[in-house]
């Protein structure tokens, strides 16, 4: 299975958006039943995600339901956790283990965490092991952002790398990172793309279809990175344990893991 790269957030209350957002390209489109919704409309977003949700669509569909410890979460469950159209559930403000093993006795998963306080991240690495349902966590960066008080950018990078090494150390994908919420700056989503890289993230979340684009083409490994990676892999065909390549270049095993994972990503392109 070849790893998504972009995961396009669209209202549960605005459905003529949801239907534009399956067709538009994402590799997964996330229904949200939380922050998108206003609180007079949590009930028709849950029914109108109910009801296009009763047959699978086109592409992976996720749903962002409310907070575990908030009035909501209880009824969105219900309505939306065992439809066919469902892939998986996106738990918002996640701050313990005990509310995934609490939600997975009696919810079908696979489950997404995020973590968007301090002791969410404090706890991302007991968060992340806390269940076999559980398939992913990545940071809510704004809620974050709020909760710590930063101001710059450059002061989340602690968190970033935080919850990266704990999905690492659960043995989850990389966590996807978090959205860029200026639709229209594509110049600092690309700049901030090419950081989250950097750090680990693979891939990213999109609130406007003409993200998609670019977070892409900043995940996806360049031609001189596919074509370095071919080198490698050729080579420990051809030769078991460390060795130098032609070049100088050491490589070991975990120089070959890393190359694998390169082409297993480029078959995207």
């Amino acid at each position: 299975m070849i790893h998504p790269l972009t995961w396009l957030y669209a209202p549960g209350d605005r459905p003529h958006i949801v239907a534009k957002a399956l067709v538009c390209g994402a590799d997964v489109v996330v229904i949200d039943l939380e922050d998108a919704v206003a609180p007079d409309r949590k009930e028709y977003a849950r029914t109108a995600t109910a009801e296009l949700l009763s047959e699978r669509p086109p592409v992976p569909v996720h749903v962002r339901i409310n907070a575990l410890d908030g009035p909501w979460a209880a009824a969105d469950l219900r309505a939306v956790a065992a439809l066919p159209g469902v892939r998986g559930l996106r738990l918002p403000k996640v701050t313990s283990p005990a509310q995934i093993t609490g939600i997975a006795e009696h919810t079908p998963g696979p489950f997404h965490a995020l973590l968007e306080t301090a002791l969410g991240v404090e706890r991302a690495y007991a968060i992340a092991a806390a269940h076999p349902a559980l398939r992913g966590v990545s940071l809510g960066e704004a809620d974050l952002r709020a909760d710590l008080g930063i101001r710059e950018d450059a002061g989340l990078d602690w968190s970033r790398s935080r919850v990266i090494v704990a999905a690492r150390a659960a043995g989850l994908a990389p966590p996807a990172q978090s959205v860029h919420p200026d639709t229209r700056d594509l110049e600092g989503l690309a700049a901030t793309c090419a950081h989250g890289r950097t750090l680990g993230f693979l891939g990213r979340a999109a609130i406007h279809p003409r993200q998609l684009p670019l977070i892409e083409r900043a995940y996806l490994p360049t031609q001189r990175e596919i074509e370095e990676a071919e080198t490698i892999v050729k080579a420990a065909a051809h030769h078991q344990g460390a060795q130098a390549l032609p070049d100088g270049r050491f490589i070991d095993a975990a120089v070959v893991a890393t190359a694998r994972r390169t082409l297993s990503l480029a078959r995207r392109i």
